[in-house]
């Protein structure tokens, strides 16, 4: 995947006739709502051509023609003068009651449709999202997620409700106009005609030379979106290290790509829409002119008969109906190409794979005791980077086994493993002997408790995120696992108490608060078995030993594994491993570590401050790795 390349892309390209399968997987549902809009969109546009038709007859009876309304018996028709005005009359406004009623109809017809379509797709779609493995997440571009959720949708109900219908508008239209025309008089009609098959070839050039515009304007949309969502999340680092003008020359690059983008869809729309209003000028003209010299002059060549006042008039006035609707066609064009390059995105999201998913007989695991097994235990990302090698170890229930060694060793990976984020690329793990593939995601993680160093919080009150994942636990079971977790005292002291608001990703409160606030959700699920990924590092000494003893007692009579840098933590654990490049080379309890004189003795030498003992090379040995993800 090159550098301008989305994710996205790597599926979207795949996608074949997305508007066809946008109507066969959502418009079929609302099917009644769209042919209600259309119906109604027809009879309106129908009702609109009354008038003109109308007013052509009086004319024609004023100026001693007669009076004749088309496909209408003449022997229906008033015979006297103040008959056929009243009769006119009464049908023009009759008409304009019409166009009015079904256009009120088929606004709300259509917008049922176009909005059931756009609330249907965004929701699958982030349904879709929350399903997808971690690994998407890994190289995950938010500006671009977020762009299908927001923009991409829009662009599909702006199609659905405007240009879809409008398009029924003007076929509608422009069938009515034709049929009126030549009923009234064929000759007239061909020449107010005679430009509709160059429209017609223009029109079809304008969306070959569009279709990839609109892609690439698309994409530079999503890009652009990236870069300020990163530039936003980032700005601290960037103030920081004094870098403001590197992050705006970013975001100036991706917007000028934008603004070329979209400069060259404008140059070719804004080429198309004159032309095509030129060619219904032209149109016009001839109308008005072979239509004047008709009745001016005389019948021009080819032509039979006489021509009517009240007829021309009419050729004028829907002559110029007949330009307006076709001057809209690159609007229609427009909507049309943003609405296909949307759905397609939509639908690369949708057929992006999803590796760890339940098998089909897969099982509820319940009755857990906390028996946990890596048996030979191999992973790779997809891009076959190897991160953790033959690994093997084994928790009974109740053990605490802690997990060390140098950065990006692959110690998270390792317990990731553990909630199926990742799937193994070989061997097994297991719980109380049942292979994790082989038993459902949610009951698996319902007896998982996870507390990582980088806490997240959604933004709402303090009580909404201990009850996230348990959504219905009383109040009184939140302060419990608030007091458990060490939280109640300094919950108990904000102004709002458990009621307070944390700010978007927790920003209202400390480091330490957020990570007290994690441990009482995991408290509240209370599971049996508990993963600790580094749940002190990002804190002070004293909160740091408030944490510690809170997750002491969390710990207790769980399987707990703990991943930490600080020694000290976990030296009262069961077993620890060492981790080095995704492999176990050391095992043990802390004090048979400490015998064995290997890394772990060197580590806690480094952390008691006998660096005399340290052995030649040791810090090439735990030097950080830069794709670590430890």
């Amino acid at each position: 995947m090159s550098a301008e390349e989305s994710v996205f892309d790597r599926y979207r390209a795949d996608v074949d006739r997305p508007m066809r399968r946008l109507f066969a997987a959502y418009g079929e549902p609302r099917y009644g709502w769209f042919a209600v809009g259309v119906l109604a969109n027809l009879l309106a546009q129908f009702a609109s051509l009354v008038p003109p038709v109308v007013l052509g007859a009086a004319v024609n009876e004023l100026t001693g023609d007669g009076y004749g309304l088309p496909l209408v018996p003449a022997g229906w028709l008033p015979a006297t003068d103040a008959g056929a005005f009243g009769l006119s009359v009464g049908l023009i406004a009759a008409a304009f009651v019409a166009t009015a009623a079904f256009t009120w109809v088929y606004g709300v017809a259509a917008n049922e449709f176009a909005h059931g379509v756009m609330h249907a797709v965004r929701v699958d779609c982030f349904e879709k999202l929350s399903r997808l493995d971690m690994s998407f997440f890994d190289d995950k571009q938010t500006g671009e997620v977020m762009s299908i959720l927001s923009s991409d949708t829009e662009n599909l109900e702006m199609f659905l409700d405007n240009a879809l219908t409008n398009s029924v508008r003007l076929g509608a239209m422009l069938l009515g106009i034709g049929v009126v025309l030549f009923l009234e008089n064929p000759y007239l009609a061909a020449v107010t005609l005679v430009v509709a098959p160059v429209m017609v070839a223009f029109t079809y050039w304008f969306m070959q030379r569009a279709e990839p515009l609109y892609a690439a304007r698309r994409r530079s949309v999503g890009q652009l979106n990236t870069r300020l969502e990163n530039a936003i999340a980032g700005v601290e680092l960037t103030k920081t290290t004094a870098s403001e003008p590197y992050e705006v020359g970013r975001v100036r690059g991706a917007s000028k790509r934008l603004f070329d983008d979209k400069m060259a869809m404008l140059r070719l729309a804004y080429f198309y829409r004159p032309g095509m209003e030129l060619l219904a000028g032209v149109s016009f003209t001839l109308t008005f002119l072979v239509g004047g010299y008709w009745l001016f002059v005389g019948t021009p060549p080819g032509a039979s008969g006489g021509l009517q006042a009240g007829t021309f008039v009419t050729f004028l006035f829907l002559s110029q109906r007949f330009a307006t609707p076709l001057a809209e066609v690159s609007g229609i064009v427009d909507q049309y190409e943003n609405a296909k390059a949307s759905s397609e995105r939509v639908f690369g999201l949708m057929d992006i794979p999803v590796a760890v998913a339940d098998r089909e007989d897969a099982v509820e695991l319940d009755d857990v005791t906390g028996h946990v097994t890596y048996d030979d235990v191999s992973f790779a990302y997809q891009d076959g980077e190897r991160v953790i090698d033959g690994v093997s170890f084994e928790a009974a229930p109740g053990e605490t086994v802690a997990l060390v060694g140098p950065t990006g060793a692959g110690k998270s990976t390792l317990l990731k493993l553990l909630l199926r984020l990742y799937d193994v690329s070989s061997g097994e793990i297991r719980v109380d002997g049942h292979d994790l593939r082989d038993v459902t995601l949610d009951s698996l993680r319902e007896h998982v408790g996870y507390v990582g160093q980088d806490t997240f919080l959604f933004d709402g009150t303090i009580a909404e995120n201990i009850r996230y994942g348990d959504f219905d636990a009383s109040m009184d079971a939140v302060v419990d696992a608030a007091k458990a977790a060490e939280a109640h005292e300094f919950i108990a002291d904000l102004p709002d108490g458990y009621d307070t608001r944390v700010g978007e990703r927790g920003v209202k409160l400390s480091g330490g608060q957020r990570q007290r606030v994690a441990i009482a959700r995991v408290v509240l699920q209370d599971p049996e078995i508990l993963v600790l990924d580094e749940a002190t590092s990002a804190v002070d000494t004293e909160t740091e030993y408030l944490i510690q003893r809170s997750l002491d007692a969390l710990a207790e009579e769980r399987t707990t594994f703990a991943i930490a840098h600080r020694l000290s933590t976990v030296k009262g654990a069961d077993e620890i491993l060492v981790v080095e490049d995704g492999r176990v080379t050391e095992r043990g309890s802390h004090a048979e570590l400490l015998d064995a004189g290997g890394l772990y003795a060197d580590l806690w030498a480094v952390q008691a401050g006998d660096l005399d003992s340290l052995p030649e090379g040791f810090r090439e040995r735990v030097a950080v790795r830069p794709d670590g993800d430890d």
